[in-house]
């Protein structure tokens, strides 16, 4: 008689734990090829058990093979290959758990502390999206986006960033760098990109895993110097005008004329402008974004949420002039949407309803804090002797500027040792990075508040020794 203690199950329903111990009997031999089962009725008494957990353990193992039943006989053990190895011989694999260091400081991670996000809200918003969006959710996302979403942000750019959107010109994708691959494909890997040195290297990065053409162009005071541009071979540029990263610089409305009118002077050339960070600035207006000065079609506004919200939401957008939003139809539609409908409908309803300004402001005044607690922290150390602070007014971040023997690796390894992350400017260049040596880039979004002041003296320490 089968014979097994039921009480070894935990949170197993009944049914399923006897069909797993019947089912390793049987695969390790203990029950024997054409070996008959006992009745439902004998086994449930024997087990002390209901008929129907009997029956559901065996209609389960009859489905998959295991036994098999004939009809005013019983069931029966089918034969099957046996395992040259034994369950108990076999290797444990135990799983493991990511685990992320968290430094004492980390200046060098430039996104949100998960407490920053409205879990409440995006919750609720959840709910109601469940309770209320029912077929639609199950339905196939159009290859742009769903139009909900794509309708708030349009009018968020409107309101919030002076540019005329039409829904029909936002595309949605999984992150800035799904967008970047659907760009490439849409302009086609004989465009040659232009890229701003200093800036982020993920973007050359992805250039190169899609195989296209790229050259870095050096900066000047005013952004991506317009001579280099027009004596290398590009017919696409990808800025940053309203905060670049990391140097903070805002281009001047000249430097941004004098690119629209190079992007004009050729039917391939088109502008990529990431508005990336620009929703944090903390004088005077929001910058224009060059879309809105555009009248030519010749800019591709992206933006993402990633840095607004969280990273982890994985949804970015971007703004298609006319012309080339009827080729990415043509060419590129096909791809569908990489981001969720739920996700999308909660999105579109957080912005349309108000949270989305009102969290915006709510992190404004957060960083603004945060940006002004460091920057007291530094004024009160012996750094404010050696250092100079520069693009502090906007984004989440700003430039340290030390006078320091040490080299970049020495810094950041010494502060490694203070249990310290931070990235110095030269980390950002893709050639000629010594006339940035001794920056430091100091990112403040993640840093906990209370832990701001004993940052700064460890970071003070790296430049000092104990007692001068």
């Amino acid at each position: 008689m089968l014979t097994y203690d039921l009480e070894k199950r935990g949170n197993i329903p009944l049914y399923d734990y006897l069909y797993r111990c019947i089912k390793d009997d049987i695969l390790a031999g203990n029950i024997k090829p054409f070996e008959k089962l006992p009745s439902k009725r004998t086994l449930a008494k024997h087990l002390n058990i209901s008929i129907i957990t009997v029956e559901n353990a065996y209609a389960q193992l009859n489905l998959e093979g295991y036994i098999y039943s004939l009809e005013a006989k019983g069931y029966y053990a089918n034969s099957l290959q046996k395992t040259n190895v034994s369950k108990d011989e076999l290797p444990v694999v135990e799983e493991t758990q990511e685990f992320e260091y968290e430094f004492f400081a980390d200046f060098r991670a430039n996104r949100m502390r998960r407490m920053n996000f409205p879990f409440s809200v995006w919750s609720k918003l959840m709910r109601e999206i469940l309770s209320s969006q029912d077929i639609r959710l199950l339905k196939t996302v159009p290859f742009n986006g769903v139009y909900e979403l794509r309708a708030a942000i349009a009018k968020y750019l409107h309101d919030f960033r002076g540019m005329q959107v039409s829904p029909n010109q936002v595309i949605i994708g999984a992150g800035i760098e799904f967008l970047y691959s659907r760009i490439i494909k849409l302009l086609g890997t004989e465009c040659r990109f232009a890229i701003e040195n200093i800036g982020y290297k993920k973007i050359y990065e992805i250039y190169d895993n899609y195989g296209a053409k790229w050259e870095s162009v050096a900066m000047d005071n005013s952004g991506m110097s317009l001579k280099e541009l027009k004596d290398s071979k590009a017919n696409v540029i990808h800025i940053s005008p309203a905060h670049h990263f990391p140097t903070g610089m805002v281009m001047p409305v000249k430097r941004r004329q004098e690119l629209l009118s190079w992007a004009n002077e050729a039917d391939n050339r088109y502008i990529i402008e990431d508005d990336y960070d620009s929703e944090f600035r903390y004088l005077g207006k929001p910058i224009p974004t060059m879309y809105s000065m555009d009248n030519s079609g010749r800019v591709i506004y992206m933006n993402t949420f990633s840095k607004s919200l969280i990273p982890s939401l994985r949804i970015s957008y971007m703004v298609l002039p006319n012309d080339i939003l009827d080729t990415y139809e043509k060419t590129v539609s096909f791809y569908s949407c990489t981001v969720s409908s739920f996700e999308q409908y909660t999105l579109a309803k957080f912005i349309s309803e108000g949270y989305f300004e009102r969290h915006i402001n709510r992190m404004k005044n957060h960083y603004k804090n945060q940006r002004d607690l460091l920057l007291n922290a530094i004024k009160n150390s012996r750094l404010s002797n050696i250092a100079e602070v520069y693009e502090e007014n906007a984004g989440t971040h700003f430039l340290l500027k030390v006078n320091t023997r040490l080299t970049d690796a020495q810094i950041i390894e010494k502060a490694k040792k203070e249990d310290i992350d931070i990235s110095c400017l030269s980390e950002y260049c893709i050639r000629n990075s010594k006339n940035v040596e001794g920056t430091l880039v100091v990112n403040y979004a993640g840093v906990h508040k209370e832990r701001i002041e004993e940052a700064i003296k460890r970071l003070e320490r790296i430049f000092f020794k104990d007692g001068n």
